[in-house]
Parts: structure tokens; C-alpha cells; sequence
């Protein structure tokens, strides 16, 4: 599951800065929801080039980033040329995850080149795969998670970059454009990076006395009813793979899936644990005190704390030694969009810093520019110094774990064993 899945249109946006006496609401509640699996998306993905030759699609890498992919580039699928001019009159057309861009940068983008926008969101991966492979619907420039990767490389779904157009490559850290890189996508073939967050724990320093870890939520039986995890399968499972030592969290081994499993049950047994995806509002708010979270999520919550109540009672940790989960999304030229010239403008807009910062101030998912330090987005009073834990460094993109895509049978053991946790809560 994604932190935009169930996300609802509408709500307040706005770059304002932080104050705790006028905190500005920046989010709408979450509905509620189990993960969807994302199993099997690569499995048995294959193409077939203009000469008639098969040639498959390697399936990621399942522990990375020690792994690096290559994609293909197909003879009837290829860059578009240089120097062309950006198409006139034209409507660009996005698709993206519901309330993750900032509008206000889709205006100043359609300003600068004399062009129209309009943005077609959705909750679920599998609902944009699903409308992308059903030839419906166009776009011009789509906001993809790394697993999927594969299946629109080897779908011919989404155009390979040509580079030229997006000198703004530079502001991203090296671990993105050097020789090589990233490991999904090396010399980003096909991506740019959009967003990038990692998953720890957020707490109420004023109401629970625990240092932070992965014990964090199985020590807090003296808070019963005020601990919760995310409503996602893939990380709270992790989390109880973390608690044991396990850093693998694209494991298919069944006794540590089901260890896993056993833990989750004690958890709920000891705190009456909650399942939910509120965790931006509900630790500011003080109806949570320990919870599984995101680190786009607590970036914004400053904004939801009563009047009243320090920025200093809120905490988020994710730990020293980098192993955590780390995700990031990617911008993707679709190639089944009327603007390929503007599709590649956009993505380089969008790796603008100073677009990048207004970005994230509706958002609140930081972009992996060298410029956005935890300094720069204190300076530019886009979040309080208390919150610079949430501030994704380069390091936690080399260090840290990637959930990427399972086997199916292991697959459907992970999802067996999360439904047989979160169904008797």
C-alpha cells in the first residue's frame, strides 16, 4: 500500500509558514483500508521486439540496492529526438496519486511554456495500471512506485527519457545520475525520482517514556489503546521482521513470515493495537502516543496540533544504522501521451529546487535534491527543526531497505498471515 491510497479529493493547500499559534490544516483524513498486493506484477513479463525476438524483462532486484537493472530500450520504443520545440496549444496531461503535487507548480509550469493542464488522480497502483493498460485513457506524464517498473518497461507503457531535456538531473543526489544508477533503472533510462520518505515511528514525547525502536509499539502496554500501526501489509510485517533482527523485507521464508505473524498477535494482545494510516493527525492530536508511521506524514504535523501544544511532543525516529524501509515514486514520460516535449519540461520543472520546496510544502514528500537539507527546509519555515528526523538523507537511500516486489506464493503468505492479524481486530 502507498500513503496516498485512500486519500479523498479536496481539502486545504497551501505554503504557509510553520507557527504553532496558526497551524494550517494541509491534509483530509484518510479512509481506512487493507493493503493491496502488488504480487506478481513482474512475473512472466516479457516483450517481443520488431524483429519478432522474445526478449524477457529481468524481474528487480529483491535486496537492494546490491542488485542493479538495466532496462531494455526496444527498436519501436526509443527516445524522442533533441532540439524540438514544445508543442503549441497543447493540454498536459498528468496522472497522479490523489493530492501529491502541488497545483499551484502545475500553473506556474503551464505559464512559463503557454500550455493547458489537467490531472487525473488515483488511489491504488493497480487502479492506474489497470486504466493505463486499457488503452482508454492518455497521459502524458505518470507518477509510478519502483515495483511496477518492469511491467510498463516491458509494456511499452512509458517512453525512454532523453536526457537533453532535463539538465536539472544535476540537483538530484548522485545515487540517482552517476554511471550506473539508480539500481532500478540505471543511467535512468526510463525515470526520474519524484518523492522519497522512509517508515519509523512516531511518538508523543509528553505522554510515553520509551526510547524509540522497532520494540517501540510491543513495550507500550502501559498505553494500551493509544498504539497503533500502519494499515499496510508489506510494512507491518516488516516492522515485526525489524523487531527480530531481520532485514530482509522481501523475505519468502515461511517460518519468519510466520514468526512475523505471531508477534503482530502479541502485539494486539498486549497494547489493543489500531490499524490505520492516520498517523499525521492522530499523534498530534494525542489520540495515538505510539505509532508505525511515515516520515511524508509527520512532516506535517505541525499543522495539526491543538492550539496549545508544543511542537516539542511530537517525535519521529528512524534509526542510526539506516536499516529501515526506504521508498521512493518516479515521474515517467507515458508513451501513449500528444506532449512528449512537454513531458520531459515538466519532469525538469519539477527537479527544480525552488519548485521542489513549493512542492513539498502542499505535500509534505520531500524530493531527493541535494539543496533540501533539514537547514534549507528549516530556513524556508517549511517544517520545524523538531521534525528534522522526517528529512530523508542521501545515505538512507544506499543504506536502507526496499520493499520490492514478491513471488506470488510468498506473496500470498505475507497477505494470508497480515489478514489473519488485522481481521480479528
Amino acid at each position: 500500500m502507498h500513503p496516498r491510497e485512500g486519500w479523498s479529493e479536496g481539502g486545504i493547500r497551501r505554503r504557509v509558514p510553520y507557527s504553532e499559534e496558526s497551524a494550517i490544516s494541509r491534509r483530509q483524513l484518510l479512509a481506512g483500508g487493507a493493503g493491496l498486493a502488488l504480487a506478481g506484477l513482474l512475473a512472466g513479463c516479457s516483450s517481443t521486439n520488431p524483429a519478432g525476438a522474445s526478449s524477457a524483462v529481468p524481474p528487480l532486484p529483491r535486496n537492494t540496492p546490491h542488485g542493479a537493472i538495466k532496462w531494455p530500450v526496444y527498436v519501436d520504443n526509443k527516445p524522442i529526438a533533441s532540439g524540438l520545440s514544445p508543442e503549441k496549444g497543447a493540454t498536459l496531461e498528468l496522472y497522479n496519486w490523489v493530492a501529491y503535487i502541488n497545483e499551484a507548480v502545475v500553473k506556474s509550469f503551464c505559464k512559463k511554456y503557454d500550455c493547458k493542464y489537467s490531472i487525473t488522480t488515483f488511489n491504488t497502483i493497480e487502479e492506474a495500471l489497470a486504466k493505463l493498460n486499457s488503452g482508454e485513457l492518455k497521459f502524458d506524464v505518470f507518477f509510478p512506485t519502483v515495483p511496477v517498473l518492469g511491467q510498463l518497461v516491458a509494456q511499452k507503457l512509458i517512453r525512454p527519457l532523453n536526457h537533453s531535456y532535463i539538465p536539472n538531473i544535476t540537483n538530484v543526489w548522485a545515487d540517482y545520475r552517476d554511471p550506473g544508477q539508480p539500481f532500478y533503472d540505471q543511467d535512468w533510462q526510463y525515470t526520474t525520482p519524484y518523492s522519497i520518505y522512509t517508515t519509523g515511528m512516531a511518538w508523543r514525547k509528553d505522554k510515553v517514556n520509551l526510547a524509540p525502536s522497532w520494540n517501540m509499539p510491543w513495550e507500550g502496554a502501559a498505553y494500551k489503546g493509544k498504539v497503533a500501526v500502519l494499515d499496510d501489509y508489506r510494512e507491518t510485517i516488516s516492522l515485526a521482521l525489524l523487531r527480530a533482527g531481520i532485514t530482509d523485507l522481501n523475505t519468502t521464508s515461511p517460518a519468519q513470515i510466520n514468526a512475523a505473524g505471531r508477534a503482530l498477535s502479541e502485539l494486539s494482545a498486549l497494547t489493543g493495537v489500531r490499524i490505520d494510516n492516520n498517523d499525521y493527525t492522530d499523534v498530534p492530536t494525542g489520540k495515538t502516543w505510539i505509532h508505525h508511521a511515515w516520515s511524508g506524514d509527520m512532516a506535517s504535523a505541525a499543522s495539526y496540533l491543538p492550539k496549545g501544544t508544543s511542537i516539542d511532543t511530537i517525535g519521529y525516529w528512524f534509526p542510526a544504522d539506516k536499516k529501515g524501509p526506504v521508498a521512493n515514486d518516479l515521474m515517467v514520460n507515458l508513451t501513449t501521451g500528444s506532449n512528449p516535449v512537454l513531458s520531459h519540461l515538466f519532469i525538469n520543472y519539477m527537479l527544480d529546487v525552488n519548485n521542489a520546496l513549493e512542492n513539498y510544502s502542499f505535500v509534505g514528500y520531500m524530493q531527493p535534491l541535494t539543496a533540501v537539507t533539514p537547514h534549507k527546509l528549516a530556513k524556508e519555515q517549511l517544517l520545524p527543526p523538531q521534525l528534522a528526523s522526517t528529512v530523508v538523507l542521501p545515505e538512507y537511500f544506499r543504506q536502507g531497505l526496499f520493499q520490492l516486489e514478491l513471488p506470488p506464493a510468498a506473496d500470498a503468505l505475507w497477505e494470508s498471515t497480515w489478514n489473519s492479524f488485522s481481521k480479528g481486530l
